[in-house]
């Protein structure tokens, strides 16, 4: 499939970048930690972070930890129902090292930024996963796991904590021997939705009518009005390689 992207594919340019895409497009549409072929669009939100970044970052005892998600075409899909039930959202597949889960585990209770509404997804469908394997234990030898579009809204009531749902997750990947989860997930974060893990978001500013849109519109309210607004404001540049903010989720 990269093999399919790389001769077949462009990088997905902005609208307010009057050319075609060139050959320096495929270094600059690239974040510096990345390592596997497979998605169609970079984590734009990590085109912002450099060596430099992520040493300073160190400096001061920020930690940081890496996932996979193979970003799909549906990431470009609007949002052309007239209600969001209608609407079905793509599925992705995820990797995410059992050492990685550990540290979300151990750290559930300080402040986890997603550098990026892809790795916010990721993030959000590790809890879920937890949930769903302790709601149905007889289906944990279901291998790859899948998360579907509206399963989190389903266990909301569940009222399982981070540390249950990340454990659970653990232990299934001990029991079947597993040091990396691949899994797929269809999930639609929207307003109403309940986030378990993530509360600081990294993330560029994206189009009207897009599920990216919803996702920052349930992390951070009504308030999504007003950061946009500012953005148009102030001549902010929007999508692949325009300007980045942090939002704070929203209580």
């Amino acid at each position: 499939f990269a093999e399919i992207l790389h001769h077949a594919g462009a990088v997905p340019l902005p609208p307010y970048i009057k050319r075609k895409a060139e050959d320096s497009d495929t270094e600059r549409y690239q974040t510096v930690y990345a390592k596997w072929d497979g998605s169609v669009a970079a984590p734009t939100a990590g085109l912002h972070f450099t060596d430099h970044i992520f040493n300073v970052l160190k400096q001061k005892k920020i930690e940081t930890d890496f996932a996979t998600l193979h970003v799909g075409a549906g990431t470009f899909k609007p949002v052309n129902a007239e209600k969001m039930i209608d609407h079905e959202m793509h599925t992705e597949w995820m990797e995410v090292n059992k050492t990685t889960i550990e540290n979300l585990l151990d750290n559930a209770d300080k402040n986890i930024v997603a550098v990026g509404t892809t790795s916010l997804r990721t993030i959000e469908s590790l809890y879920w996963l937890g949930v769903k394997m302790l709601a149905f234990p007889n289906q944990q030898s279901d291998n790859p796991p899948m998360l579907s579009q509206w399963e989190a809204y389903a266990f909301m009531k569940k009222n399982v904590s981070v540390q249950e749902a990340l454990q659970a997750l653990l232990y299934w990947m001990n029991e079947n021997k597993l040091y990396k989860l691949i899994a797929k997930t269809q999930l639609l974060i929207a307003p109403g939705y309940p986030f378990k893990i993530v509360n600081g978001l990294i993330t560029n500013f994206h189009q009207p009518g897009s599920t990216l849109l919803l996702l920052v519109a349930a992390f951070i309210g009504d308030d999504w009005k007003n950061v946009y607004q500012y953005a148009l404001e102030n001549d902010f540049r929007f999508l692949s390689y325009g300007d980045g903010c942090l939002l704070r989720r929203k209580n």
